[in-house]
């Protein structure tokens, strides 16, 4: 194996954590107690698909929801909030981990995210942090909704491979979604699943790549 140049990042529940258990249960008390038929951590419908592409609005999301739940007296702002509770924020030290891989490597953000969620990050990190974002800590950060591409569709790493001049054998992906892994792999890069309780600052430990 070549000597590793590159980290590309994942950005849900292996820097921001997330809890898919909030957003069921707030839809849920919204008259919606099926969202897994809809929307879950390995498969989604086309709605999901195409708001996490940028292919529909936010607002052509929230009809969406109210066409497949049946309720169609949702409002605007229920329909956030409940899509929003799953967001839980950057643990503490995150932020300076990622200063630290930038001094070490070339750091890349991959996201799967879409314009309602990104909004509620965008103004989380402002409020929280004073941040206008997260450029400040990757060579470049990508979120599928503004590329019109989301993983674990192979043209979007092939994008951000090209984009960048990235050798995917001197390449790391971490993620936590196995079938994102899967296709990462499948064009040669090296992959980590980062799963809970485990954390971003732990498997780098344990991989050495704090240690460069």
């Amino acid at each position: 194996m070549k000597k590793i140049k590159n980290i590309i990042l994942d950005y849900g529940d292996v820097i921001f954590m997330i809890d898919f258990l909030k957003m069921e249960a707030a839809f849920s008390e919204l008259g919606i107690k099926n969202v897994r038929d809809y929307y879950g951590h390995r498969a989604q419908t086309k709605l999901f698909d195409e708001f996490e592409q940028g292919q529909i609005s936010s607002q052509d999301f929230r009809e969406g929801i109210r066409n497949i739940s049946g309720i169609f007296s949702l409002k605007d702002d229920q329909i956030d909030s409940a899509w929003n509770a799953m967001l839980l924020g950057i643990p503490e030290g995150n932020h300076d981990l990622l200063l630290a891989l930038k001094n070490k490597y070339r750091l890349f953000l991959l996201s799967n995210n879409n314009e309602i969620h990104y909004n509620w990050i965008m103004k989380y990190l402002k409020s929280k942090f004073n941040l206008d974002g997260n450029a400040s800590f990757f060579e470049k950060d990508y979120y599928s909704h503004l590329m019109g591409m989301r993983k674990p569709n192979a043209n979007i790493f092939e994008y951000v491979l090209s984009q960048n001049g990235l050798k995917p054998d001197e390449t790391v992906f971490i993620d936590d979604s196995p079938q994102h892994l899967k296709t990462a792999e499948g064009l040669g890069l090296q992959t980590y699943l980062l799963t809970k309780p485990d954390t971003l600052q732990a498997l780098l430990g344990r991989e050495g790549f704090l240690e460069k």
